[in-house]
């Protein structure tokens, strides 16, 4: 682990020590990654019920370069937070879910059963980190391998929501 991290004081965080910072209070979702148990459910949630707010519509640009900046700000964002925190992958930061959660929503075919399903989906390979997501998340310790393995997973979640789509299951 790096100096920045060791020096750190490792803090519980709260509401309050987020709200002192929006780089903090995006970080942690809002506030959904403070809940427990498991906060990246929660912040997976939380971006699931935000993605209800895109118009319907909306252009596929508009979202895309959206997303591209919100993993480029996430990567900043998650990187001073977990400083702050003392730990490099903080498991309250959960803008790192939410960015790559919202990139499947984008890409999944739409309904509600296509978005249940792409969220457990999500949940699944956030958790269990198949390879090479473990490997990288075990490589990268800042705010860009906080971002990437979620990106990752995001990834695995698209693969198997298009296998699904063309087998027919989502209408």
């Amino acid at each position: 682990m790096s100096d920045k991290y060791a020096n750190a004081a490792r803090i519980t965080p709260t509401l309050g020590w987020a709200l002192r910072s929006p780089a903090r209070f995006l970080a942690v979702g809002l506030g959904s990654g403070l809940l427990r148990p498991a906060p990246g459910t929660w912040g997976t949630l939380a971006a699931w019920l935000l993605w209800l707010l895109v118009p319907l519509g909306a252009s596929n640009t508009g979202i895309g370069i959206i997303l591209a900046l919100c993993f480029i700000y996430g990567c900043w964002i998650c990187q001073r937070t977990g400083q702050d925190l003392g730990v490099p992958d903080h498991g309250a930061m959960v803008w790192d879910e939410m960015v790559a959660f919202w990139l499947v929503l984008w890409l999944s075919p739409a309904g509600w059963l296509a978005q249940l399903c792409a969220f457990g989906l999500f949940r699944l390979f956030d958790i269990v980190k198949p390879a090479p997501i473990r490997q990288l998340d075990a490589y990268f310790k800042n705010g860009f391998g906080v971002m990437l393995d979620d990106l990752l997973a995001a990834g695995y979640t698209l693969i198997v929501m298009a296998l699904l789509a063309w087998l027919g299951l989502f209408g």
